[in-house]
């Protein structure tokens, strides 16, 4: 049995460690993005919108991941990193929308609350159909 979980556990690492400098990269590349480019124009703000999504889904899955490794360590339950990915996704989405309302000026705390809400119910229904 551990041989066979060696290979996944290097995988996993690696994939981690990979994300984890991809965010650092991410971050400065949005860093340097926001202090150069004049926020001119629809395709300027798209790629703000990208590059933050990129930096949120690269910091968000390594620190999702470490989380529930560490909750949920007397459990035995070992998180998969898919499930980290897409609830890193998930949350990434839900920071842009809510970043989107508020450059429309649309954003309100119940706009914020119900769009959490959604968020939520979709994991449950993914978890429930794993």
């Amino acid at each position: 049995m551990a041989t066979t979980d060696a290979p996944q556990k290097t995988k996993s690492r690696i994939f981690l460690l990979v994300l984890s400098i991809l965010a650092l990269c991410a971050w400065g590349g949005l860093l340097i993005f926001t202090r150069y480019v004049p926020p001119r124009g629809l395709s300027i703000f798209i790629l703000f919108f990208v590059l933050l999504g990129l930096a949120l889904i690269c910091t968000l899955t390594p620190l999702i991941y470490l989380v529930t490794r560490v909750i949920l360590i007397r459990h035995s339950y070992r998180p998969i990193l898919t499930q980290t990915l897409r609830q890193a996704t998930l949350l990434s989405t839900w920071v842009g929308f809510n970043l989107l309302l508020r450059l429309l000026s649309s954003w309100s705390i119940f706009t914020a609350i119900v769009s959490f809400g959604i968020i939520v119910v979709i994991e449950i229904l993914v978890l429930g159909r794993i």
